[in-house]
């Protein structure tokens, strides 16, 4: 006998709304001023409407390479959470050529894609990002099950939402998408 995953509603299965979980991971920046400002804010997820100027005054100023590559991905975090998911995605292209290692500028990215619905894409830059590492692994997971969905890939879906809640067990994102799901047994041989 194998089991087959199945949505538990009709609009599970079709009508979904992707969009990025708000939760998206920023960077650290540590050492004060405008950069750690923005860092803070992203990693928090405070207003980002009133933080959003510390990252434009830290990225006018004179960074190390990697606290710049780290506060283009936290200010794409900022855009993100002002639903502006082009500029975000622009942001975390411009983190990724500066250091093309920093997973959760390819999961962020990853974020902004599915907003698109570029899931493939989306998938593609979400592994990466999870093969990098990245602080909110959970996140990553919730966000390529929302891709692997979308394409039809109801069992991959179905395990990713399982993997964010083994790592956050409380993260209510992705327990609300497997109340969606019901598992069958499906016969051997059809």
């Amino acid at each position: 006998m194998t089991i087959r995953i199945i949505c538990a509603t009709a609009a599970a299965c079709g009508a979904l709304l992707f969009a990025a979980t708000g939760s998206q991971a920023a960077i650290s920046v540590i050492g004060g001023g405008p950069a750690e400002m923005c860092y803070q804010a992203a990693d928090s997820g405070q207003s980002p409407f009133e933080f959003i100027a510390y990252c434009d005054q830290a990225l006018a100023g004179t960074l190390s390479e990697q606290d710049r590559a780290a506060t283009y991905i936290n200010r794409g975090v900022l855009k993100l959470a002002m639903n502006m998911p082009d500029r975000a995605a622009n942001d975390f292209v411009d983190g990724l050529k500066i250091n093309d290692k920093l997973g959760e500028g390819y999961v962020d990215l990853g974020a902004t894609q599915i907003s698109h619905k570029r899931f493939a894409e989306a998938i593609a830059n979400i592994n990466k990002g999870l093969t990098l590492g990245t602080k909110q692994p959970q996140v990553a997971y919730y966000d390529r099950a929302m891709a692997d969905e979308a394409l039809g890939n109801l069992q991959g879906a179905y395990d990713d939402y399982r993997q964010a809640l083994t790592i956050q067990p409380d993260f209510t994102p992705a327990s609300d998408e497997l109340k969606r799901f019901k598992v069958v047994d499906k016969p051997s041989g059809t």
